[in-house]
């Protein structure tokens, strides 16, 4: 039609000028719809972004670990690349290099009363170049950072929680138990703060309790005993608070795995990896005939490697079993007894 229309415009050139200015505004009309169309569909591939692999079509796009390109998961196509480099402009060969040219500080945690956003200011008499500070200076100094150091508890709750979260710190370290643990721990003492559940109580009760609470919930297997080793208070008074912190605030506890003590148990004793899954395999069948019932998790691990270490060949005591357990010879002779009812030897 455009072409027919040019035809005509040419054909009656200079004899019906009206015509063709007909014809040139439908071609120019024509024209810029086109244009308009083709400018929209690149605005909506901008807009939605790649989708699909140009190659061989599939989905599954992916980012580069410097986030500097996207790629195809299936054929390995570069489908598009981004020249930013989102990193530092510094370059670090090691982690004191890179401790030393970072300008951020260490990330928010919940383990310290003020979440760690905080000043402090440093002990050493020297100024930014390690020139000694002047007698005026340093007084002025030991000044500043004593009020420093009163002005970060700014009422008795927040004392309240810094030596809480001083204590859990102390105990996890201790017990030797990851980071997670604390962070889990202290995030259960806010929530008790906060709901007033500590009136009555005293701070090391409660926090052990909640110490022991994050043991359970990350799955590390620590006993009421040996977290009353490093307590400063009774194991009847953290059970007691444990109970009635874990009701207040809903914890859904589910009852611990003799089998997460096992590894544990093994290592300590230094018996082999055979002995090792004879005694998860022990738990696992006993616990099916509902032996595990109402049992301490930790003697019922004991028995299990005591009787496994007798299968296997690499005999322990009792009393070096009930030492690693911290249970009694009693219980582990008990728990031992039944299990091997249960497994038909005699």
């Amino acid at each position: 039609m455009i072409t027919l229309l040019f035809c005509m415009c040419v054909t009656h050139k200079g004899s019906s000028g009206g015509l063709n200015v007909c014809c040139d505004n439908r071609i120019t009309m024509k024209r810029s719809t086109r244009q308009r169309e083709r400018a929209a569909q690149q605005t909506e591939t901008e807009e939605e972004g790649v989708k699909s692999c140009p190659e061989c079509g599939s989905e599954s796009l992916v980012n580069s670990p410097d986030q500097s390109e996207i790629v195809c998961d299936d054929c390995g196509l570069v489908v598009e690349e981004d020249h930013v480099d989102r990193g530092p402009e510094w370059r670090a060969f090691n982690h004191s290099e890179r401790q030393s040219k970072s300008r951020v500080g260490a990330p928010t945690t919940q383990t310290m009363h003020d979440k760690g956003l905080t000043t402090t200011i440093d002990w050493k008499n020297q100024d930014a170049y390690g020139r000694s500070l002047s007698s005026e200076k340093r007084s002025q100094m030991h000044r500043l950072r004593k009020w420093q150091e009163r002005i970060r508890t700014k009422d008795a709750g927040e004392r309240n929680l810094q030596f809480a979260l001083s204590e859990i710190d102390r105990m996890a370290s201790a017990l030797g138990v990851p980071r997670s643990v604390r962070e889990v721990a202290s995030v259960i003492y806010r929530r008790a703060l906060s709901e007033d559940l500590i009136r009555g109580r005293s701070i090391e009760g409660v926090a052990t309790s909640t110490l022991y609470a994050a043991c359970r919930q990350e799955g590390i297997p620590r006993s009421l005993e040996e977290v009353a080793e490093v307590s400063r208070v009774d194991q009847k008074e953290i059970g007691r608070t444990y109970r009635y912190i874990s009701q207040e605030l809903g914890l859904e506890m589910r009852p611990v795995d003799p089998k997460q003590y096992v590894p544990r148990f093994c290592s300590d004793l230094g018996v082999s990896e055979e002995v090792q899954s004879k005694a998860n395999e022990i738990i696992d069948t006993t616990a099916e005939q509902g032996l595990l019932s109402g049992k301490s998790p930790t003697g019922y691990a004991a028995a299990a490697i005591y009787a496994a270490s007798l299968l296997c060949n690499e005999k322990k005591t009792q009393r070096e079993v009930a030492d690693v357990a911290q249970v009694t010879e009693v219980t582990i002779r008990n728990r031992y007894q039944e299990q091997i009812e249960a497994l038909g030897i005699h």
